[in-house]
């Protein structure tokens, strides 16, 4: 059976350490009074939550999965997922960052990505329930009128309500100009909808009283394409005026997929019929409405892969320490026993440290990201608000499609290292394996994120928001430039920095005389973008631990981040010239292909 310890020394790293947060939260009134007791108490009882009661229901929700009862339309989750959501709900983890006008806590949004990194660890199916809420609350409380923040934050703020992101449909996919759900006006100002959506995550379950579906569909006559899409809020319950629940809306589960990873979930196939909803933002406006939930999925889906990279790389750390199997190729290490802990082996140790490197890199830029959302609500200077805002745009692609094919390969490399036990269900790596795969196909593909990056985030402004994160990281360079024990991480962040303005110029030209040289070499340049922040990450983190050893600080915990630094970037940041190199040779070996591919 896998285990599971929450990391919270290295978020207590992370977030007092490395980036000051709580210095950062003195700026913003809201949470000036944060202060690291605050942040750490929370955070040692939501690990408890998550160790305790999420993760012993991980392997056997992946076993019983979800059922649906086709005559009721009613789906059942795994055992114990109903009773670890009222726990959840009764310990106010719901509201932890939500507005407390609508009964939330207020604190900051890096408590929440801290809390939500942990229970994906625990337990991705479960945690995407509530995890899909937070998007709903976004987005009404971004664009929903008066009366839909009255009916439905407050709920949705304590858990008593969940909420879901009804999006795509069989024949569109990513594609959303194509889809084809209706929304009739009627007299009343509300509007009836119908139409067939997909891939709907917690689509149905009977976990929360009501579950609240942002829709997207088409008014009459509205323009084709994106420009024509509207949003809606469809609940499974009608809403009484006095706030009651009436009767059953039409819209329901008409099917659920059967799928390769989070069995747990239910991913619900989903039918409107004459649906009672309102309008939420702008006629037409829908896709713009929907972005805000949409982003906040992104950045969620890179703290899921995140979570599975760290639990994935605890369980293969503790095999390997306990497997033996043949002798070190350098002489005997274990005298006492008839072959070694497979962890004296080089090739054992890199897809471990493989593992550990991404989900520390990880953590470090999920929580700056984080940081800067609280910067760009509650900043009380509007040029921090919009840097902010600017800065996390950039990232929330690299954050999306980075972490999750990292996570690919270090669940796989976490597998490995189980040899032939970790094909086999009951040690729980392979369920890491299959339940990370969809973390990089879905909230858009990871291609569409590296489009994302370079067509539009980088190339779209000529390169203005890069070059402004360019100078957060040049800052660190001209700080640390002439110090000799940051050199191994300095000179080669120094140095892709300064590549990737070149990089970043010539494949604006190329594409600029042919849009398909940017797909050609999307994906490889939001790689070489990812490991430049990763870089930046793990220098600032070497710095830290630098100074502590320095200082004369024996605590293992340094010495065990300079030795990981120094991995990350003798081993994997070195990528970077291989991509920058195949995302260089251009479209023509991909597009002069029609007889390959005949």
């Amino acid at each position: 059976m896998p285990q599971y310890t929450p990391p919270l020394r290295d978020m207590q790293f992370v977030m007092h350490e490395v980036l000051k947060v709580t210095d950062e939260f003195k700026a913003l009134p809201r949470h000036a009074e944060v202060d690291a007791d605050t942040i750490n108490a929370v955070l040692e009882e939501a690990g408890k939550f998550a160790a305790e009661v999420t993760f012993p229901l991980n392997i056997s929700g992946d076993t019983e999965g979800c059922k649906l009862d086709l005559a009721t339309h009613e789906v059942t989750p795994p055992k114990g997922f109903k009773e670890a959501y009222a726990q959840y709900v009764e310990g106010g983890w719901a509201a932890l960052s939500c507005d407390p006008e609508y009964g939330g806590q207020g604190l900051p949004f890096v408590l929440n990505q801290c809390l939500y990194e942990m229970l994906n660890s625990a337990n991705q199916a479960w945690t995407m329930y509530p995890g899909l809420s937070h998007g709903a609350y976004e987005a009404l409380h971004a664009h929903g009128t008066d009366e839909q923040k009255k009916t439905y934050l407050p709920k949705l703020v304590s858990g008593e309500w969940t909420g879901t992101m009804c999006l795509t449909e069989p024949h569109c996919g990513t594609d959303l100009g194509l889809l084809r759900s209706k929304a009739e006006p009627q007299p009343d100002g509300s509007y009836r909808i119908t139409g067939n959506k997909i891939f709907i995550s917690a689509g149905e379950h009977n976990m929360a009283a009501n579950i609240v579906h942002l829709v997207l569909a088409r008014l009459p006559d509205a323009p084709q394409g994106s420009k024509g899409i509207s949003l809606f809020a469809v609940p499974k319950f009608n809403v009484k005026p006095d706030g009651s629940l009436g009767e059953r809306n039409g819209i329901f589960c008409s099917g659920l997929e059967h799928k390769m990873g989070i069995h747990g979930n239910a991913t619900a196939q989903i039918v409107m019929d004459n649906a009672s909803g309102s309008l939420v933002g702008q006629p037409n406006k829908g896709l713009a409405a929907m972005f805000v939930m949409m982003n906040a999925a992104r950045l969620g889906v890179g703290n899921q892969s995140l979570g599975l990279t760290e639990v994935a790389f605890q369980n293969a750390l503790a095999y390997a320490k306990d497997r033996i199997q043949m002798r070190s190729l350098s002489g005997v290490k274990a005298k006492d026993k008839p072959a070694d802990p497979i962890i004296v082996h080089p090739d054992v140790r890199k897809m471990l440290l493989t593992a550990k490197a991404y989900a520390e890199g990880g953590r470090a830029l999920a929580i700056y990201c984080t940081m800067l959302l609280d910067k760009e609500i509650h900043h009380p200077d509007e040029k921090v608000r919009k840097d902010s805002a600017e800065i996390v745009a950039l990232l929330t692609p690299i954050v999306k499609a980075f972490l999750t094919d990292n996570g690919h390969i270090a669940t796989n490399a976490c597998m490995q290292v189980f040899g032939g036990h970790g094909f086999i269900k009951e040690w729980g790596m392979e369920q890491f394996v299959r339940d990370n795969r969809i973390n990089m196909i879905y909230e858009g593909t990871n291609t569409v994120q590296s489009l994302d990056l370079l067509g539009r985030k980088v190339l779209g402004n000529n390169g203005a928001t890069l070059k402004k994160f360019g100078k957060i990281i040049a800052a660190l360079i001209a700080e640390e430039g002439v110090n000799e024990k940051m050199a191994e991480f300095i000179n080669p962040l120094a140095y892709l920095a300064d590549q990737m303005t070149k990089f970043t110029t010539e494949l604006g030209f190329k594409g600029f005389q042919n849009p398909d040289e940017v797909g050609a070499a999307a994906v490889d340049y939001l790689r070489v973008a990812g490991h430049l922040v990763f870089g930046y990450f793990w220098a600032r983190m070497a710095q830290v631990a630098l100074r502590e050893v320095a200082a004369g600080n024996t605590d293992p915990f340094y010495q065990a981040k300079l030795q990981t630094a120094r991995f990350y970037f003798a081993k994997l940041f070195p990528e970077t010239a291989t991509l920058m190199r195949t995302a260089r040779s251009g479209s023509k070996a991909l597009m002069d292909t029609d007889a390959a591919l005949a």
